[in-house]
């Protein structure tokens, strides 16, 4: 199977995954790691640019579990994460992190959020590998493996 059929699988499974857990996601601390993990995601790189952008306001507005949050409350949460890490890379990504650890109290929770992840890296059919290294710490962070994600 071709790398990108395994990416499309794999962002498709994981928001089929979501979805069948929607009503367990309603927190705020959900909604604030979600956010966190979107937006370091988009500037995992490094640069954001409004393709990314694009894909998180899209994700944002039509993913049914973010549905669960009021759509402008989801962008001002990211745009406030991305304009951290965009200040200084190395310390937004450290009060980033902060922000998706307040998933870590609640497994199903914390397993979204990296799913989240994965869904944003592989929405442009490229889960790179800085992409893929910024979930990977995210799953530290919130004490999960990531080898069950496949990373």
């Amino acid at each position: 199977m071709a790398l990108w059929d395994r990416i499309k699988e794999s962002a498709s499974g994981m928001q089929t995954q979501l979805v069948a857990r929607k009503n367990d996601l309603k927190s705020g601390a959900f909604r604030d790691a979600s956010m966190a993990m979107c937006a370091l995601v988009a500037a995992a790189d490094g640069t954001i640019d409004p393709a990314e952008r694009r894909r998180v306001a899209q994700l944002i507005s039509t993913n049914e579990v973010l549905q669960n949050f009021d759509a402008t409350d989801l962008q001002r949460r990211f745009d406030e994460n991305l304009d951290k890490l965009t200040a200084d890379f190395d310390f937004g990504r450290v009060s980033v992190l902060q922000e998706i650890a307040k998933a870590k109290k609640k497994p199903a929770e914390a397993r979204a959020v990296v799913q989240i992840g994965i869904v944003i890296g592989g929405a442009d059919g490229d889960f790179d590998k800085t992409e893929q290294s910024v979930v990977r710490e995210a799953c530290f962070t919130l004490g999960l493996p990531p080898h069950e994600f496949d990373l």
